[in-house]
C-alpha cells in the first residue's frame, strides 16, 4: 500500500487521557512525514483546538491538513480554507430554544469564542482549555445570535446522553445529526458533514487516491472516516460499534497505539 495521508481524531486517539501526546507517537509521525506523507488533523474541535498539535508535529513544515468541526471546516496549515459548511441561523436559534428544555450545557463558537448561558456550566472550562479559547456569557443563546455556527456542542450527563440524544434526533430535520463525538458530548450539525467526506475530500483537492489513506479513531463520529479510509484503524479504547465498522484494531490511545499499527503496517 502506497500510503500518502494519515488521518488522526485527537481526543481518545492521538493524545492520551491526559490529553498529551507520548514521544513515541510524535516521532513516529514526524517520521511518517518525513518520508513524504501527509497528515490531517480529523477533529470535532474548532481549528483553534487544533493549532498545538499541529506545532508539535512540525505540520505546516510538510503540508498538513486541519479538518475541524468534524470536517466543517477543511484548512490548510497557513489558515487559507478549502470550503467550510454551516447550519442555517433561523433553525438553529429553534434548536437553541428545545434545548432550553433539556438537560444539557450548550456551547456554540464561532472560531474565536466560545459563547454560553453559564461558564461555570458542566464541562466548559474543559472545553475551553482543550482548545485554548475563552468563554463569554450570554443571557440567552437563542435571543443573542447573530451567526450561522457548523455546530452546536452539548455537553451532557454520560448516564443521560443517549436517553437525550435519542430527543435530539426526533426533533432535527432530516438535513442535520447529532452524534457522541465523547462520552460526555453531543453534537448537533448538517448532515453532510462527516469526517469520512472531509477525507474524501482533501484527498480530491490534493489529486490523492482515499485508497492510500489510513485513518486512526475511537468514537462514533470516526465512523464515517473509517470507512472511506483504504484502512481504518479503531483504538483499543474505541466504542465497539467503531471497532466493528474498522478495518483493523491497535493498542490503546495510553498504549503507543498509532505508532505501533504504523510498524505493524510497515508504514514506517
Amino acid at each position: 500500500m502506497d500510503v500518502q495521508i494519515i488521518a488522526l481524531d485527537i481526543d481518545g486517539t492521538l493524545t492520551d487521557d491526559r490529553k498529551n501526546i507520548s514521544n513515541l507517537t510524535l516521532e513516529a509521525l514526524i517520521e511518517a512525514e518525513k518520508k513524504g506523507i501527509r497528515l490531517v488533523l480529523a477533529s470535532a474541535r474548532p481549528a483553534s483546538g487544533l493549532f498545538s498539535i499541529r506545532d508539535q508535529l512540525k505540520m505546516e513544515q510538510f503540508g498538513g491538513i486541519l479538518m475541524s468541526y468534524n470536517g466543517g471546516r477543511i484548512t490548510d496549515c497557513a489558515g487559507n480554507t478549502f470550503y467550510e459548511i454551516s447550519m442555517g441561523l433561523t433553525m438553529t436559534r429553534r434548536i437553541l430554544r428545545f434545548l432550553e428544555e433539556l438537560p444539557v450545557t450548550v456551547i456554540v463558537d464561532d472560531g474565536k469564542m466560545f459563547y454560553v448561558t453559564d461558564k461555570n456550566g458542566y464541562k466548559v472550562e474543559y472545553e475551553c482549555r482543550n482548545n485554548q479559547m475563552q468563554c463569554t456569557e450570554v443571557g440567552n443563546l437563542a435571543d443573542w445570535l447573530t451567526f450561522s455556527p457548523i455546530k452546536i456542542l452539548l455537553a451532557v450527563d454520560p448516564m443521560k446522553i443517549y436517553e437525550v440524544q435519542e430527543q435530539i434526533r426526533n426533533f432535527l430535520p432530516e438535513d442535520l445529526t447529532v452524534v457522541r463525538t465523547a462520552a460526555f458530548y453531543l453534537e448537533i450539525f448538517p448532515r453532510r458533514i462527516n469526517k469520512g467526506q472531509g477525507l474524501c475530500d482533501i484527498c480530491r483537492i490534493l489529486k490523492i487516491d482515499v485508497r492510500n489513506s489510513i485513518a486512526f479513531g475511537d468514537s462514533e463520529n470516526d465512523i464515517p472516516m473509517l470507512k472511506a479510509a483504504g484502512i481504518g484503524i479503531a483504538m483499543k479504547n474505541a466504542e465497539m460499534d467503531v471497532k466493528k465498522a474498522s478495518d483493523m484494531s491497535t493498542l490503546s490511545n495510553n498504549e503507543d497505539g498509532i505508532p505501533y499499527a504504523l510498524r505493524a503496517l510497515n508504514v514506517i
